[in-house]
This record gives structure tokens, sequence and C-alpha cells, in this order.
């Protein structure tokens, strides 16, 4: 037997809850022989009769009772599937899947994530740690839909790598320390310090920043957590090179934060599947300009 057809059973349904198949015409915008035609296929599909034809009113028959409450729900189902798809087209609802760094995560991101939650509430936010690497391989297998990465990146077929902010990157210190006005890459490299690990884009810029004075410094202890980095150094463990982000809790009163000389910016790109965006990831793209800096 062939699929039954959905305009067929909201034709019967229609039919019943009207009681005549002249109103069930006027109530679809249906001509009456298409009414008839869509009654006598169903009948035919099945093998048995859906309607009685009273005198005044047409009533299910027992098969048709069964049929007409089974395409309620089915109907219903269907009506809500194509509701929620076109909240979904019109940005009403929907859901976004992030990627960024635990840094974007703990400092950057809860700005945005409260404007969505303000303006989109129907939109789910759903947010992933991860490396720039990790971020721009997941957009392209279509398992994320924005990734906020370490600039700069290669180009990636399929995606568009846009400039977010450029955030200054700092010197965090024990305040037990004795500290020069200037933090040179020569006094840091003679300090124990704590950096993120060689798989980070910080770790090579800050490399570079130590390589560019001719200094080759091996760190203390490296790892990717940043309040943990800010705790070992509030600690007197150590002392680390981090990004300033704004909007951040108030500093441990144990460590000071201070600029470098010469000065060193940690660039941040926002990451997408080139071509059309889906309405919910363009009210995300939408809240996260709002946070750019230049």
């Amino acid at each position: 037997m062939r699929e039954l057809n959905l305009d067929q059973l909201r034709t019967l349904v229609t039919i019943a809850d009207l009681g005549s198949f002249a109103a069930a015409a006027r109530s679809l915008h249906l001509a009456a022989p298409t009414i008839s035609l869509h009654v006598a296929e169903l009948e035919s599909r099945l093998g048995a009769p859906l309607l009685l034809r009273q005198r005044q009113r047409v009533v299910p028959t027992g098969v048709g009772a069964r049929l007409i409450e089974r395409a309620r729900r089915l109907l219903a189902d269907v009506d809500a599937a194509v509701d929620e798809v076109a909240r979904q087209v019109e940005g009403r609802a929907g859901r976004v899947r992030l990627g960024a760094s635990t840094g974007a995560l703990a400092w950057l991101l809860p700005q945005a994530l409260e404007a969505m939650g303000r303006e989109h509430p129907g939109i789910d936010v759903q947010v992933a740690v991860l490396t720039s690497q990790e971020a721009l391989s997941r957009l392209q297998e279509g398992t994320l839909d924005i990734g906020l990465v370490a600039l700069p990146q290669a180009a990636v077929k399929g995606l568009q790598i846009m400039p977010w902010r450029r955030d200054p990157v700092l010197a965090f210190l024990p305040k037990s320390w004795t500290v020069p006005r200037t933090i040179t890459p020569g006094w840091l490299a003679t300090r124990p310090l704590i950096l993120n690990d060689a798989s980070t884009r910080l770790h090579r810029m800050t490399m570079d920043w130590f390589a560019a004075a001719g200094e080759q410094p091996q760190a203390r202890i490296e790892l990717n957590y940043n309040d943990a980095i800010k705790s070992l150094v509030a600690a007197g463990y150590g002392a680390a090179i981090l990004p300033r982000e704004e909007g951040t809790a108030t500093l441990d009163a144990r460590m000071v934060a201070m600029p470098l000389t010469p000065r060193l910016w940690r660039p941040l790109g926002l990451a997408c599947r080139a071509g059309r965006q889906e309405a919910a990831t363009k009210h995300m793209l939408g809240a996260l300009a709002a946070i750019r800096q230049a």
C-alpha cells in the first residue's frame, strides 16, 4: 500500500470536525470534487469505508474514527515541526554551537551570552572549550557553527575568518617580588615562568617576543587554564604572560599586572562557515560583534 497523503488526512479530519464535505471544502479552500477524491482515495487504499453519509451530517465509521484519532496526532506533530523550523528560520529559536578557549569563555563570552539570553531567549548557545585548530577542524566537519580563534590563521577552504578583537598581553607577577618599572624580555627571562604549553598560539607569540630580544627562557611549568596560572602567580610560584581581557574579575591582591616592553598583543578572530548563515548564528555573531575591539 502506498504511503498516506497528509493533505488527504487533513481533509478527513476536517470533514469529521465540521460534519459535511461542503463545509470542509470551504474551510480548506478546495473544490468539492477534490474533497470527495481525497476521501475516495483514502478508502481505496485502506480497503474500508471511513465516513457514513447520514441525512444531516457525515460521521466516521469505526475504522474512520480510529484513523482520524491517529491522523490528529500526526497532523499536530507535522504542524509543530513546521512551526519549529519557521521559528529557527526567523531567528526566534534554534541552536548555535560555539568553540572558544578557556580564557575567552571565562571573560569575554559571558557578555555576549548575556545579550543573547536577553534579546534571543529562544536560541540555545552550546559552548565547547577548544583550541583554535580544534575549532577550525570542527567547523569544517560541520559540528561547530562559530569558533573564536587566535590570529593569524592560514586560509581554510569553506571557512571565513574575520578579525574580532586585539587584547594587550601583560606580565602577571607576584606582588612580593621586587619589580622594575619596565618589564622586558631580558628581565622576565631570569624569572621562573608559568606559560601556556607549546600547542597554543599564545605560547608561540610569547617565545617569539623573547627570541626577538635574544632570549630563550625555559618555563617552570606549562598549562592552559589561565585561572590556574594566575593562582600560581598569586602564590608566588612564578610570573605569567597572559592577555588582559576586559571585564575580568578583580585581580588577586597578591599579584600585579604590568605592560610588556616592547608591547605584545593577542589578536582574536571569529571563524564560521562561508556562505549564508542560519539566523541563530547571525544573532550570535552580532552579539560577539558588539564586544569587538580594534
